[in-house]
C-alpha cells in the first residue's frame, strides 16, 4: 500500500490512471485500525490491477474534506482521477470492501 501525503495525493490519485483504491483513516480511529490488516490483505490479493493507497487524514484534514470524507473509515475507489465508488463508516465491513473492489477488478 502506498502511503499518501497531501503533497502526493493529487499526483498519485487525481492525476492517476486506472483504478485507485484509497483508505482514508486516522490514528484516533479504532475501526480504521481494526480494518487495516484485512485491507492490506486485499491490496496483496487485488494489487495487480488496482493501485492501493492509504491516507492518514490527521495530516491532511483539508484534503479529506475537499474529497468529501466526512467520517472514518472511508474507503474510496477512483477511476482516472474521479471518484467512482465509496464505502463509509456504517458500511465499512471487509465483505463490503472486497465486494466493491471486485466490481472494478477486471
Amino acid at each position: 500500500m502506498l502511503e499518501l501525503t497531501k503533497e502526493s495525493f493529487e499526483t498519485e490519485v487525481l492525476k492517476g490512471e486506472g483504478y485507485i483504491f484509497v483508505d482514508f483513516w486516522s490514528q484516533g480511529c479504532e475501526p480504521c485500525k481494526a480494518l487495516m490488516p484485512e485491507v492490506h490483505e486485499l491490496a496483496e490479493k487485488y494489487g495487480d490491477k488496482i493501485k492501493f493507497c492509504s491516507m492518514d487524514t490527521t495530516k491532511a484534514r483539508r484534503l479529506a474534506i475537499k474529497q468529501k470524507v466526512l467520517g472514518l473509515p472511508t474507503l474510496t475507489m477512483y477511476k482516472d482521477g474521479e471518484k467512482a465508488d465509496e464505502i463509509t463508516k456504517d458500511d465499512a465491513t471487509i465483505e463490503n470492501i472486497e465486494s466493491m473492489i471486485k466490481k472494478y477488478y477486471e
